[in-house]
């Protein structure tokens, strides 16, 4: 039996167009915020809260995180136009992951160099991600090279009161 969002990887791309979510994403966006916010799927899977840049109110954000070496990373998979990017940036990185509980975080923009290796082992522990970046998994480090300044990678660091 297949998933009710069972999507081809057209499909989801298209609910993107543009790096922006059409009315279909945003709603499975609700729905996967909530889920994930509940703590009751694996760690990898957040809700980032951030403040909006124009509204300052808290806007929510489903996203897949990588760990790699300890450390843990948030990665745009739409690329640099991404609101939670944009508002992540605006708000000086501050924001909170919350997963079954809130965890405040500061959120540190990883530098290009530094990104490649980060993306691949984004791909390969964040499914969800894969039919938006133009670089399959299994592709050597190289391969990622050329696309690492279109996709912003944040280091996700605790924030101190």
């Amino acid at each position: 039996m297949g998933l009710p969002f069972r999507h081809t990887d057209d499909e989801l791309r298209n609910m993107y167009a543009g790096g922006h979510a059409n009315g279909q994403a945003r709603r499975y966006a609700r729905f996967w915020a909530a889920l994930f916010r509940s703590g009751l799927l694996p760690r990898r899977w957040v809700t980032l809260e951030v403040p909006g840049r124009n509204s300052g109110a808290p806007r929510s954000f489903p996203l897949g995180m990588a760990t790699v070496n300890g450390e843990r990373y948030l990665v745009s998979m739409l690329g640099e136009g991404c609101n939670w990017v944009a508002n992540v940036r605006a708000a000086d990185g501050r924001a909170r992951l919350i997963h079954g509980t809130s965890e405040r975080v500061q959120l540190i923009e990883v530098p290009v160099a530094q990104r490649p290796s980060l993306l691949k082992a984004y791909l390969e522990q964040v499914p969800g991600a894969r039919p938006h970046l133009p670089v399959d998994r299994d592709s050597e480090i190289d391969a990622f090279v050329p696309i690492a300044a279109r996709y912003p990678v944040f280091r996700v660091a605790p924030r101190r009161a």
